[in-house]
């Protein structure tokens, strides 16, 4: 597809992909181009690395493996590969961005500013992402609007401009009280620290348990005031907005 089609098969995609079950939307994606799922090993996307598994759809499974990941969130890679006889690809961060970006923010810099914080999702998602998705047209992420404000009016399919690429959301309408029923009948393996107040798993310097009545993403970048709060992954001109290590 070129660049003008992208945009043009979004809102045609948006309301297909409506119609569809779980499997079916994954199977039409795949159908589109070259596709990319990147998970974060969260409970919505072992439910989407399960649907590709157990359906044998050609879709390229990738994570980032950002080094500061919990050691729950590790082992589950390993264990997913198991279960479902796929490969998740992973991503990590170069060395010498790591360092430039310790030099001049410190190590564990993003608890004192939002530009620290987005250098460092930056160097150690934002950049491994971009290898991820090099030469994919379709790109699946779990993204539900449900998880919070700043997601509730997610599409089935959207352009992404800045990637030049089709973004499919296949559980955008799901709730979570679905994404357990389906993890309880395919016996999908997901990370153990649900179980113990962390709904949305990022890094582990960056992730609390909620407490009762808090949305399910606001145990991420607790520090921060901003309720919409993001990585950047999946903001728009996230790329030449996010500061980089000088």
């Amino acid at each position: 597809m070129e660049q003008t089609d992208f945009s043009g098969r979004a809102a045609q995609l948006d309301a297909q992909l409506a119609e569809l079950d779980l499997t079916d939307r994954l199977a039409l994606a795949s159908r589109l181009g070259n596709a990319v799922f990147t998970t974060s090993l969260g409970i919505e996307d072992q439910v989407i690395t399960a649907a590709i598994g157990l359906a044998r759809l050609p879709i390229n499974v990738s994570t980032l493996e950002t080094g500061r990941l919990f050691a729950e969130t590790v082992a589950l890679i390993a264990e997913t590969e198991e279960r479902f006889d796929l490969s998740i690809k992973r991503y990590v961060p170069e060395q010498g961005d790591i360092d430039a970006y310790a030099a001049q923010y410190g190590l564990n810099g993003f608890y004192e500013s939002v530009e620290a914080r987005h250098a460092c999702c930056h160097v150690r998602k934002l950049k491994p992402l971009a290898k991820a998705l090099e030469g994919a047209q379709i790109w699946i992420t779990g993204l539900r609007r449900g998880q919070s404000g700043n997601r509730a009016t997610t599409p089935f399919a959207e352009y992404d401009a800045d990637r030049n690429l089709l973004k499919i959301n296949p559980l955008a309408d799901w709730s979570l009280d679905q994404i357990n029923a389906y993890v309880e009948r395919e016996a999908v393996p997901v990370n153990p620290l649900h179980a113990r107040g962390y709904p949305s798993i990022g890094c582990e310097p960056c992730t609390r348990a909620i407490k009762p009545g808090e949305p399910e993403r606001a145990g991420r970048w607790w520090w921060e005031n901003d309720e919409k709060r993001e990585c950047g992954l999946h903001v728009h001109e996230a790329a030449s907005a996010i500061p980089q290590p000088a």
